[in-house]
């Protein structure tokens, strides 16, 4: 049986919109919850019995089981359908969200932060699978920028949401809360999404095994990376390790009849510039949510009120661009949007660096709206390029590759921004003590690598993606 072609609800684009805001919610839960309850670790180790450090492994579960289980995610999907693997990763993500909030120790509670992430692994990628089925190529545009905040927004609003409601109310109800969006979610995905199984093929056992182990090294060695006191040989392992592990994967699929992701993707110019060079672009814009808040902190002497509130200054501006996406891109073309927005989002990035205490906070705040503004549209032209020019065929397998390389940017945008932060310390002598200039020469570094990702931009046809950004080209 073959997988429904993308433009098979083109007839009816309400139902597509409705079903892009859906999966955008439910990506939202599904991010947010990676960050959330790292300001409401002290309560919760009081409550559990155990020192705070000892709940970094509840953080590092989630991320893992996420990690384990996208590669299968395309499989799945096409094993028994995007409705039932979408309405029952919600389910399973909404129950597990339950069980953490009821949790009395922290093994049961680590438990329940693994089967959270299993959900989340096959909701983000089956989600994409299925906005991209359910739109016509022309409304590609509209549907990704309305995917992508949850990414840009869960990572700001995390900590300071989940300090505030475990001050508030208490840190069981930062679980609890995604029983009613969980609950609403599975309703209206059995309601509105299609099921189209894909095309059948046996498991790939050891394509998942070395893909899954390759991914969970990686991503926590790279965890390790972001700590306070960063233990170099055993990230170092770890990353060894889980280089090696994904570098046979990689050998693996390119060779056997029935890969569990399939990598002739690739060959695909606009999804290779989209995950190689926006994977450069998506790890210096991951690293902002992990020194931006230090630098106001640590370095200006601001509250968690006042880091919080230029923060949310980011967030508008992630918002207040996705109404200009289209006719951006529709005036630019993919190339040059990605190439000129590109420039900008490196010169935000310098304009933070420039930022000092004595800077005046309306300053700050309009640098923060810019920067929101720049990365919102960079991450939507970069998210729409992936699939571009992918066939019915390919879809499957492009979400759970671009899902991979999209885990794989967040986990080392923290840790390029913790070691371009230990990298400033030692220059200057700072170690342990960041200053306002360790800041600079971090944010410096990002800054380097957000304009090494336009490399790849630079090399795109004028008219890659036309026939979905809309931009017109001229005969040859």
């Amino acid at each position: 049986m073959t997988s429904a072609p993308p433009e098979a609800s083109a007839t009816d684009p309400r139902r597509g919109t409705l079903i892009a805001w859906l999966v955008a919610a439910a990506f939202f839960m599904e991010n947010l919850d990676a960050t959330v309850i790292t300001t409401a670790v002290p309560a919760m180790a009081q409550s559990f019995g155990v020192a705070p450090a000892a709940l970094a492994i509840g953080i590092s579960a989630y991320l893992l089981a996420l990690a384990v289980f996208i590669p299968v995610s395309g499989w799945v999907a096409d094993r028994f359908g995007p409705r039932h693997v979408f309405a029952g990763a919600v389910l399973v993500f909404t129950l597990a969200s339950v069980a953490c909030g009821l949790a009395q120790s922290l093994p049961t509670f680590v438990m329940a932060r693994i089967a959270q992430g299993i959900g989340g692994a096959l909701m983000v990628p089956v989600g994409r699978l299925v906005v991209l089925r359910s739109t016509p190529k022309s409304g590609l545009v509209k549907a990704i920028a309305t995917i992508t905040w949850p990414g840009l927004a869960a990572p700001v609003l995390g900590p300071p949401l989940g300090g505030w409601i475990a001050s508030t109310w208490s840190w069981h109800w930062i679980f609890f809360l995604n029983v009613p969006l969980g609950a609403v979610a599975l309703l209206l995905a059995l309601r509105w999404i299609d099921d189209a199984p894909g095309r059948q093929r046996p498991f790939d056992a050891r394509g998942f095994v070395a893909s899954g182990a390759g991914l969970a090294a990686l991503m926590y060695g790279l965890d390790l990376l972001s700590h306070s006191r960063i233990d170099w040989l055993q990230a170092g392992a770890f990353i060894g390790a889980g280089a090696v592990a994904l570098g046979y994967a990689v050998w693996h699929l390119r060779r056997t009849p029935h890969p569990l992701v399939d990598l002739s993707v690739l060959g695909v110019q606009t999804f290779r510039v989209s995950v190689l060079g926006g994977s450069l672009f998506r790890i210096a814009i991951s690293s902002a949510p992990f020194l931006l808040p230090l630098m106001f902190q640590l370095a200006f002497g601001f509250s968690m009120v006042a880091s919080g509130f230029m923060m949310l200054a980011l967030f508008a501006g992630n918002l207040g661009m996705k109404p200009a996406t289209s006719w951006v891109m529709r005036r630019l073309g993919f190339r040059g949007t990605l190439v000129a927005n590109g420039l900008l989002v490196a010169l935000g990035f310098a304009a933070c660096a420039a930022l000092s205490a004595d800077t005046p906070l309306a300053l700050m705040a309009a640098v923060m709206v810019f920067c929101g503004m720049c990365r919102s549209m960079q991450f939507t032209a970069f998210n729409t390029l992936a699939f571009c020019d992918t066939t019915p065929a390919q879809t499957s397998g492009a979400t759970t590759l671009f899902s991979m390389f999209q885990q794989l940017s967040a986990g080392i945008g923290i840790a390029f921004g913790a070691i371009a932060l230990s990298v400033a310390e030692r220059f200057t002598g700072h170690a342990g003590h960041p200053g306002a200039i360790d800041f600079r020469i971090a944010l410096g570094l990002v800054t380097l690598l957000a304009l090494v990702a336009l490399i790849d931009a630079v090399r795109l046809p004028r008219d890659a993606g036309s026939r979905v950004s809309g931009h017109p080209t001229r005969a040859a």
